[in-house]
């Protein structure tokens, strides 16, 4: 694209390089196209596999990783839960089945963390551990 005139580089890599028949090119670490086509915001899919991620794949109750894990209602279904970002945590069986039936506080139990929506890109970074440094301004994450 950048050959193509139809990106500017705005970041390189200095480390590595592309190599043609007639020219050596740095490699870009951030690219801006010159014209933009619109595309809508990705949104992280409500998951068994995305809850465990987004809550560290930790019991939201007693934050133990070592047992096996399951997703639990924060209001049961039974009381009118629903399964969306905010009424689903991580838990390990044996919290599960304590709380069973019943909100955290019948069941006299805190919740480590409070369930949430997250956002696409944080999702990402939080996934993957590691964001190039060149990227960082145009995430938002500077």
């Amino acid at each position: 694209m950048v050959v193509l005139e139809k990106a500017q580089v705005i970041a390189v890599n200095n480390k590595k390089v592309i190599s043609s028949v007639n020219r050596d090119f740095t490699l870009p670490s951030v690219i801006r196209l010159n014209n933009y086509i619109s595309r809508p915001f990705k949104k992280v899919i409500l998951t068994r596999k995305n809850i465990l991620r987004r809550d560290g794949y930790k019991c939201a109750y007693c934050g133990r990783s070592d047992l096996p894990l399951t997703i639990d209602h924060v209001k049961p279904k039974s009381r009118g839960g629903e399964d969306d970002w905010s009424n689903l945590i991580t838990a390990c069986l044996p919290c599960n089945n304590k709380k069973g039936d019943r909100t955290p506080e019948e069941a006299n139990m805190t919740l480590r963390i409070k369930p949430f929506k997250p956002n696409f890109i944080t999702f990402i970074i939080n996934n993957f551990n590691r964001v190039n440094e060149h990227w960082k301004p145009y995430l938002y994450l500077k």
